[in-house]
Formats: C-alpha cells, sequence, structure tokens
C-alpha cells in the first residue's frame, strides 16, 4: 500500500496531483451539460460532479470550477447565470469519445455541438439545448448556488423540470435501467468505463432477509 499524508499531496506535481484526486470518489456519472448565451450560441461541456440531491423535489446538483471571465471560459457558468436553465445529458458508450472532446477549451462563439458532431434538441420551451444523441436527457432550472469558501468552485443546485428516456427502459417500480441504455461512468478525468450490474436487492430491512429484484422491480410498500 502506498500512504501519502497532507503534505506529500500538496507537492505532487500539479496534473499529477488532479488526477489522484479526482479518482478517490470512485466511480462517477459522464454526462455533458448543454446551455445557450444571451446571443443564442450553444455550449456544451463534459462534466462528472453531477449528484442528486433529492426527489421531492427533484433536485441535481453539479460542482463547477471557479469562473474566470467569460472571454476566458467558464461559458457553462456564466450561461446557467445568465439564462437559469441547463440541460444534463448521460454519456453513452456509442459516443463518450465526442464527449470527451467537448473539455477541449472553444470560444463562447464556437458551438461544441457542430465541433465534435453532435445534434441539439430543444424540449418544452427551454434555451439550453439537449443531445440528441443521448439517451437520458434532463431539463434543469437554476434555483439555488454556492461558492466553496477553500476552492471558489461554484455548487449549482437545479430543480428538474423535464425528463426524457426510453421507456422500455423504465421498471414498474420507477428503476431506470442506465445499463441497458449504454451509458458509461468515469474515474478520474478521462477513464471511460462500461458497467456490469452484480444484481438489485430489496429495500433492506433489519428483521428481512436481502431478496433479488427481477422484472419490474419491487412492488409498492
Amino acid at each position: 500500500m502506498r500512504a501519502l499524508n497532507d503534505v506529500d499531496i500538496e507537492l505532487l506535481e500539479q496534473r499529477k496531483r488532479g488526477r489522484l484526486m479526482n479518482s478517490l470518489s470512485g466511480f462517477k456519472s459522464a454526462n455533458v451539460i448543454g446551455t445557450t448565451d444571451g446571443m443564442g450560441h450553444h455550449n456544451l461541456a463534459m462534466f462528472s460532479s453531477v449528484v442528486h440531491l433529492g426527489s421531492d423535489p427533484a433536485l441535481l446538483g453539479v460542482v463547477l470550477r471557479p469562473p474566470v471571465e467569460p472571454e476566458n471560459g467558464s461559458h457553462t457558468y456564466w450561461n446557467i447565470r445568465e439564462t437559469g436553465v441547463f440541460t444534463i445529458n448521460h454519456v453513452s458508450d456509442s459516443w463518450y469519445r465526442k464527449a470527451h472532446q467537448t473539455s477541449a477549451r472553444y470560444d463562447a462563439e464556437e458551438s461544441e455541438f457542430e465541433a465534435v458532431g453532435l445534434n441539439p434538441v430543444f424540449r418544452c420551451g427551454f434555451e439550453a439545448p439537449a443531445v440528441e444523441e443521448s439517451s437520458v436527457r434532463i431539463g434543469l432550472e437554476r434555483v439555488d448556488e454556492w461558492k466553496i469558501p477553500q476552492n471558489e468552485c461554484r455548487f449549482i443546485v437545479g430543480q428538474i423540470r423535464w425528463i426524457e428516456f426510453p421507456e422500455d427502459a423504465w421498471a414498474e417500480d420507477g428503476f431506470l435501467d442506465l445499463e441497458k441504455l449504454g451509458v458509461v461512468a468515469m474515474s478520474s478525468l478521462d477513464s471511460y468505463h462500461n458497467t456490469q450490474q452484480l444484481e438489485r436487492l430489496s429495500y433492506a430491512k433489519k428483521d428481512k432477509p436481502l431478496t433479488r429484484v427481477t422484472g419490474d422491480g419491487e412492488p409498492p410498500e
């Protein structure tokens, strides 16, 4: 085993430290976020920091790097601040390379959709584009934001306003089978993974043994 203390970590070369720190949280969702600025320019960017925050109301959160001036980058952040809406799109194994390319630094007037060969689609009157190639598309409205004091990253909270996914991947109990849809996971900043389900398990209770969930899932309580 290799052991590092906080001083050892601080002394690591910057990119090596970044890749290590981004590996420690484990496998993460791979998503591209779609936004539009006030001039109608479309933006698409890769993120692995989307987290579930609650179901009622339905909230997702995403961590963004400390924003710089719009002419120097941070287009996703400033577009969300300007329009108040954004989309989160799950990345599939058929186009993860295109998704990864969106992390390159493009000018605000350049559309990552056009640059990497993905297609924007619009739903429910949203200004923010979703990704036609994505099997799971989510439209969100920004409802809150915090600045993390230690590093000035931004944590944006979005309330889900609409969702789209193939109906045949949706179990009767509400479970959405992302593996069936070819959705990939990420580790660190640049490693993409297919998944293999071990099993779905029943709701845990202290006086009841676990059972395997199959088919349309567990019946409602």
